[in-house]
């Protein structure tokens, strides 16, 4: 089966969106059958997240090079996790204080709609992170609970490799191919989002009217606003702790960033991310090999900030309040589920198909955003690819391996 091709399956899902919106607005009612191929549609793409997300995440922690897992890779993991924690918080930080979604209040349109938040002690979210039997967190959906078992499993298939690497090699391949078939049946599926957009957006239109519209544009400007925010943030650390020249600095991620913006794919970006970081910014190869790949799977500032805006968006919509405890909880899940960030089109469904439940918010929200997946994939890359070279530098710095010869020669375009 040949892969979708992400820029033209982008096109068809936002064109199958305003199909949707026009349909919803000239019929101005919903059909039962529209409406059941949309729930289908989220059945499909719910249908494997649990298998995708343990399978993804034990590989990429099971697969780290034990030359990875020294001194060198606990930096890289702990900026990593540090970073991806506060990416999530500040996202959250943004929507409250911004409130793109309290333009509308969906449960006070439809009646049938009711979502409300359980509130919980710190004590008790910290503690439902961990699960006593793991087959029923995977049959009850408690996601997070599937990502530590997911961590802890990946740590030691890790551990089994680095001491038996024949033996361990044979597993870890086995759940490479595993992972392979799952991806498969996520690429099937997504083959239909153009009609099970439609499907969502057209009954969603017909229930609630444009007005459903109305908070896009602020998500949009929020979440724009976030990313610029934090990557400035993530440049004065950078500049301040590598003391390396800022314009320097800016020309060094400017193409990486550019690529980043065009392609919507962090993987895609890799080689040019790895050659400027060496190039232009002076990290050292043996950093750079190590931190910039373990980086496309294990440090996603922008898919955490994406998920924890969009679950407080949507929490808006439908008049729902969150306390401390539960912002925690969405910290930690945004944190954790982007490790398990779905490289297909329209990847940003699959992702918010994985949290939103998670907190007690209808999963047909999530077409709200269908339309807008490509800008929103532009800010995610942008902040993942360009964090992942910052995070790069710092652990450079510290190994005493950032070449600053390179910022006092011309650098080529």
């Amino acid at each position: 089966m040949k892969r979708p091709n992400n820029k033209n399956m982008t096109l068809f899902i936002m064109a199958s969106m305003i199909l949707g919106v026009i349909f919803g607005l000239v019929v101005g009612r919903t059909f039962p059958v529209v409406d059941l191929i949309g729930q289908i549609f989220l059945r499909l793409i719910q249908m494997s997240i649990i298998l995708l997300v343990m399978g993804q995440i034990i590989e990429a922690i099971g697969g780290i090079r034990p030359q990875e897992s020294g001194k060198i890779g606990l930096k890289t993991v702990l900026v990593f996790f540090v970073s991806t924690v506060l990416a999530a918080g500040f996202g959250i930080f943004m929507t409250v204080l911004f409130k793109p979604g309290v333009s509308i209040n969906l449960e006070r349109i439809d009646q049938s709609a009711e979502v409300t938040a359980a509130s919980t002690s710190v004590y008790d979210t910290i503690l439902s992170f961990f699960t006593p039997n793991i087959i029923s967190s995977m049959a009850n959906g408690v996601i997070v609970q599937v990502i530590v078992f997911a961590i802890v499993f990946g740590l030691a298939l890790a551990m089994v490799v680095q001491g038996n690497p024949e033996q361990g090699s044979v597993l870890l391949s086995l759940i490479h191919e595993f992972n392979n078939v799952i991806m498969r049946v996520v690429l099937m599926v997504m083959v239909t989002a153009p009609l099970g957009v439609f499907a969502l957006v057209s009954t969603s239109i017909g229930k609630y009217g444009i007005e459903m519209i109305k908070p896009l544009a602020s998500y949009l400007g929020t979440y724009g606003l976030a990313t610029f925010l934090f990557l400035t943030a993530w440049i004065v650390v950078v500049v301040s702790v590598t003391r390396v020249p800022l314009m320097g600095l800016l020309n060094g991620v400017s193409r990486m960033s550019m690529v980043a913006l065009a392609t919507t794919s962090s993987a895609v970006t890799l080689p040019i991310e790895m050659e400027d970081a060496e190039a232009k910014l002076g990290v050292r190869g043996e950093i750079s090999q190590i931190v910039l790949p373990l980086g496309v799977s294990l440090n996603s500032n922008g898919a955490a900030m994406h998920m924890a805006i969009t679950i407080i968006t949507i929490a808006q919509l439908y008049g729902v309040s969150y306390t401390a405890s539960d912002y925690l909880y969405i910290v930690m899940l945004a944190t954790f589920a982007s490790l398990a960030n779905a490289v297909v089109p329209g990847a940003g469904l699959v992702s918010l198909s994985i949290v939103v439940p998670q907190m007690g918010l209808p999963l047909e929200s999530i077409a709200i955003f269908a339309g807008v997946e490509w800008f929103v994939g532009m800010l995610r890359t942008i902040l993942n690819v360009d964090s992942d070279t910052f995070s790069a530098m710092l652990v450079a710095k510290s190994e005493n391996k950032l070449d600053y010869s390179v910022y006092a020669q011309p650098v080529a375009a």
